[in-house]
């Protein structure tokens, strides 16, 4: 990882506290965060904040991508619906781990509701700092992509 790799950084209006303490954790890491939002408590539809955020990395504005709701579940399945994007939910971290090595992850996607504070950012690290291993998987990867 290099300290100019660009993250960006994504929730609904009930995820800010966490997201927010993720965003810390990763610039301390030596990422630049891009934290799109909300930055308000007012409710707001996960789908525009998953589709935004996976905009940013789909274009190549930013490297990789965090994103939080509830469960994770269905920020994900916006932010998948952008070409280009492979974003898994994680709640531990070995799934972290694999979606970066065999699936080459650019988003991760996390339930707010369901994962603590320490673990979230036990799931982060895993993450970031695993890479994508290639080989047999580049192949996989390449089937997973849309036509």
């Amino acid at each position: 990882m290099t300290a100019t790799q660009r993250i960006v950084l994504s929730s609904d209006h009930a995820d800010i506290e966490l997201r927010q303490t993720i965003a810390k954790h990763v610039a301390a890491k030596g990422y630049e965060v891009v934290d799109i939002g909300p930055m308000t408590s007012e409710s707001t539809h996960y789908p525009i904040h998953g589709e935004a955020a996976a905009q940013k990395v789909a274009s190549g504005d930013c490297q990789l991508g965090i994103i939080l709701c509830g469960t994770g579940q269905g920020i994900m399945m916006a932010a998948n619906k952008v070409k280009g994007i492979r974003c898994g939910v994680c709640s531990d971290t070995f799934s972290a781990r694999m979606i970066r090595q065999h699936n080459d992850a650019n988003m991760l996607s996390l339930g707010a509701r369901v994962t603590g504070e320490g673990l979230a950012l036990d799931i982060v690290d895993a993450y970031l700092d695993a890479e994508f291993e290639g080989g047999r998987h580049a192949t996989r990867v390449a089937m997973i992509e849309p036509s």
